[in-house]
């Protein structure tokens, strides 16, 4: 059961419940709204639906959220629905409802997940774009893998994705950066408003055993060299 379909359930439980109990339907929201609970002992997903439509619904959110638990335990797929603090709704999927979607996604094969709702829609995806003074980290990595996916979903789902990847070389930055990694070249302190730390003594070091002699060049033909090698 994939969470869209969890939330399709949960519309109509919560829809009938409301029709049996003879409350106004229109005071259930369009978009009930599933999500996964920060802690994984509060179970699988959780709503805030009988929250969001009780004041409208004129009863108080607990007794709602009460009602919507029995009515969505009962329901195949859902192995409990507990209420939590003021009216929300615990969820925890029955275990063939978990594996239901493997199925249908071997069922499927490589057309699993595709449509076409972004047929003839351009997209400019941008991401990792990590920072070239610092050394490469676990955040930037993270939204490589991000940012490829949500391009291959996108592009799953019929659009035209352009992938960019954003290198700011140039600028201040780049300029403090460069200073920097002369200084170290050259046993100096760093500059202020310079970059300091272990890597930048490491690349200083790249640099010099790539081009020898280049700490003592002329300044505008040392910082290209430095800028040049740095980058590679």
């Amino acid at each position: 059961m994939t969470p869209a379909v969890l939330e399709d359930l949960v519309r109509a439980t919560a829809s009938d419940v409301l029709t049996r109990r003879g409350l106004a339907l229109d005071a259930l929201p369009a978009d009930v709204g599933v999500e996964r609970p920060r802690l994984p002992e509060h179970g699988d997903y959780a709503t805030n639906v009988a929250l969001r439509t009780a004041k409208k619904a004129g009863v108080p959110p607990r007794e709602l959220a009460t009602w919507l638990a029995e009515a969505l335990a009962a329901q195949d797929g859902i192995l409990s629905a507990e209420v939590a603090g003021p009216g929300f709704i615990n969820l925890r999927l029955a275990a063939d409802a978990q594996g239901a979607i493997v199925g249908a996604v071997l069922a499927a094969g490589a057309s699993y997940g595709t449509g076409v709702e972004y047929e003839g829609r351009n997209v400019n995806l941008e991401f990792v774009s990590a920072n070239p003074t610092g050394p490469l980290h676990l955040g930037a990595a993270r939204w490589a893998a991000v940012g490829d996916a949500l391009g291959r979903v996108l592009t799953a789902r019929g659009a035209k994705v352009t992938r960019e990847y954003y290198f700011n070389d140039a600028g201040a930055q780049i300029d403090r950066f460069v200073d920097s990694l002369i200084a170290a070249a050259q046993g100096r302190p760093t500059p202020e408003n310079g970059y300091g730390g272990a890597y930048i003594a490491d690349i200083a070091r790249q640099v010099v055993a790539a081009e020898p002699g280049s700490p003592d060049l002329p300044d505008a033909q040392r910082r290209e060299v430095f800028r040049r090698v740095a980058s590679a």
